[in-house]
């Protein structure tokens, strides 16, 4: 343990954070700009940008827009649905009994496992989100990609083996083997849905706007088809179709990734110092560092600033922040529920930790090759360009695979573009799946078949009961992204991090670690982790506040009226830029934030650094002040069980 927490705060002191909880900061006039999530943020790819942008106005010709060839991009979306759709009919035969369903029998081998993680971690949101940072910010993106890489290693060391041997299908299974199972599943289903239903709703959002925004399809109905397809992977196929949907997700994503970095090393002779130093001399590189991320009007005589985007500090100010953010990313992983299910679905316990390494060569080699596609992009896209499409550049890596295809010929740019929106959509329909089955898991199998029937249930009522509640997990995924349509989500990805890291982690290490450990202290720290995590997000800078969005608009009325005033005369932009401030301005004056606070209580956008810490002393609390004895006499029996896995059901063979 002494060399676990060695690494962690060695993981921290990097500033890793949780993923995709601290969004793109759009380069405003003001500082402190309201947040948009990197999943949600490809909805304001049409705004009006605002007066910090204008300098950038002499930069070359841009493209305003992103438009796949449907001609191209539909059938390869086709290609790719059919060949899943091919893979959920052939599991709907394997899967006959309630381990089929939730953990495929357990007959998943440990490499396959490591490729559905991967699938289930990287999602188009880190994908897209990652390079766009990094196209706009430089070195502090790459942050990012650390991050991911870290977090598997507290899966790998604490969790993955002793969950795999201690649980069977949920995280409601671990927590109450020598807990009281109907208190205990009840609250752990609870705390499954709540992170399961944040980080749907964020998926939902992305894969709305990304498909409207790509090809033209109406938002409702692009929610409706991801909707759709995401039930009928989960209610046909279960976890069998769900995990071969990731696998196969995850080796598109490497390849097209893979493809375009090539392409990408290609352009600088495959010599990484001429890459960097193309980078650090690029006209567009130093213009947009200047004018628009460090705001200096007039360039510091003797400053570099080429040089200045390859150093830490443009995009991560806040060590505490950065700090917090971290700890969400490092723990949350842990409790992630869909990612905890994933080691019930192997053989053995060695299967188990055999998947987690893979996952994490698998998810460190992707984020290398996004931080190629993100500084690839700052180079030959232009991060002007990116910001035209998109202000949060989440439409980096999109642009480029044009813009690599197109350099060969036309026809492969619009390929290469179509071949990555269609690998992004798959990455959503894989992501989605396992958090359904996360959550319809936690229902059927916690509340239903334990609570509700006291454990006395058929195999084929526990299948049904799984069937069913998929679906309607699946509708609400529908209904609640299509409400979430205008809804700034960032919060919701912090969230779903933060109350897994606070209230998840801290019960499932003290369960398997902790001999005292109880009821009284798994149903406090789930419960105090979960409310303490949302209740700082929304008193948090997450959230919006009317009359911020006020006081930045007002600045820049000032400053254009300003302009005037000295005999300048403004252009047609700034003029629209003037105009939409003024109207934010009236609009926004005296609104307050959805809790009716002018200002955040909580000046942190992550809540871990209070939370998590929380979460761990309220359990252990709790557990001290209520003690049971029948809880420490069962601990030898989990003890030898979590190293041994003696107990456990063994796979079942397809």
């Amino acid at each position: 343990m002494k060399k676990l927490l060695a690494a962690f705060t060695l993981a921290l002191s990097l500033g890793t954070f949780a993923y995709a909880a601290e969004p793109v900061k759009a380069p405003v006039a003001a500082e402190a700009q309201a947040v948009a999530a990197p999943a949600q943020a490809t909805a304001t790819a049409t705004a009006a940008p605002m007066a910090a942008k204008a300098a950038v106005a002499a930069a070359p010709a841009e493209k305003k827009e992103l438009k796949a060839n449907p001609m191209v991009t539909i059938p390869i979306f086709l290609l790719i649905i059919g060949a899943t759709m091919c893979v959920v009919v052939w599991s709907a035969k394997q899967t006959k009994s309630a381990a089929d369903f939730y953990t495929a029998g357990g007959g998943i081998t440990g490499t396959q496992n490591g490729w559905a993680i991967a699938g289930d971690y990287m999602s188009a949101a880190s994908f897209l989100g990652i390079s766009g940072i990094i196209s706009l910010y430089g070195y502090d993106g790459f942050m990012y990609s650390v991050g991911w890489l870290v977090a598997y290693i507290t899966v790998l060391l604490i969790v993955a083996e002793p969950c795999r041997n201690a649980g069977k299908f949920t995280l409601g299974d671990i927590l109450s083997f020598r807990t009281e199972p109907r208190s205990v599943r009840a609250v752990a289903a609870i705390s499954t849905v709540a992170v399961s239903t944040f980080y749907l709703t964020a998926q939902m959002v992305g894969a709305g706007k990304l498909m409207q925004l790509l090809i033209g399809i109406p938002y409702k109905t692009a929610v409706i088809g991801v909707g759709i397809l995401m039930v009928g992977y989960v209610v046909f196929g279960g976890m069998t179709a769900t995990t071969w949907v990731q696998i196969i997700k995850a080796g598109l994503l490497m390849t097209g990734a893979a493809l375009l970095s090539v392409l990408v090393g290609l352009k600088s002779g495959m010599n990484p110092f001429q890459f960097f130093n193309d980078i650090a001399t690029s006209p567009n590189v130093i213009e947009h560092v200047q004018k628009v991320v460090l705001k200096d009007p007039v360039a510091v005589a003797g400053f570099d600033y080429g040089q200045r985007f390859l150093e830490p500090g443009l995009f991560l100010k806040n060590p505490l922040d950065q700090i917090s953010l971290g700890m969400a990313l490092v723990l949350g992983t842990a409790g992630m529920p869909h990612i905890l299910m994933r080691f019930f679905t192997v053989p053995t316990a060695q299967a188990a930790r055999k998947s987690v390494i893979v996952a994490m060569f698998i998810i460190g080699f992707f984020y290398i090759l996004t931080t190629l596609l993100g500084f690839g992009a700052a180079i030959h896209v232009t991060p002007q360009a990116v910001m035209n499409v998109d202000k949060g550049g989440n439409m980096a890596a999109m642009m480029l695979a044009q813009k690599m295809g197109g350099d060969i010929h036309p026809f492969l740019g619009d390929l290469l573009l179509a071949f990555l929106c269609a690998v992004a959509f798959a990455t959503i329909l894989a992501v989605v799946s396992g958090l359904v089955l996360a959550a319809s898991a936690a229902i059927a199998h916690d509340i239903y078949v334990n609570v509700i029937k006291g454990g006395h249930a058929d195999q084929h009522e526990q299948v049904k009961a799984a069937r069913i509640t998929s679906f309607v997990v699946g509708a609400c995924g529908i209904v609640i992204g299509i409400a979430a349509e205008k809804q700034n989500v960032a919060h919701l990805v912090a969230l779903a991090f933060a109350v897994a890291a606070s209230g998840n982690l801290p019960v499932v290490v003290l369960s398997l670690f902790w001999k005292k450990f109880n009821t009284a202290g798994v149903v406090a720290g789930l419960v105090t982790g979960t409310i303490v995590s949302i209740a700082l997000v929304m008193v948090s800078p997450n959230m919006t506040y009317p009359k911020k969005v006020a006081a930045d608009a007002q600045k820049v009325v000032v400053a254009l009226e300003k302009k005037q005033a000295e005999g300048a005369i403004l252009t047609p932009k700034e003029m629209k830029e003037l105009d939409k401030a003024k109207v934010d301005y009236e609009k926004n004056k005296d609104g307050k934030s959805i809790l009716g606070l002018d200002k955040p209580l909580f000046t942190l956008k992550n809540p871990g650094v209070v939370s998590i810490p929380l979460g761990f002393i309220v359990a252990i609390i709790a557990a001290l002040a209520f003690p049971s004895r029948r809880a420490e006499e069962m601990f030898d029996e989990l003890y030898v069980r979590q190293n041994t896995g003696i107990g456990i059901a063994k796979a079942v063979d397809h």
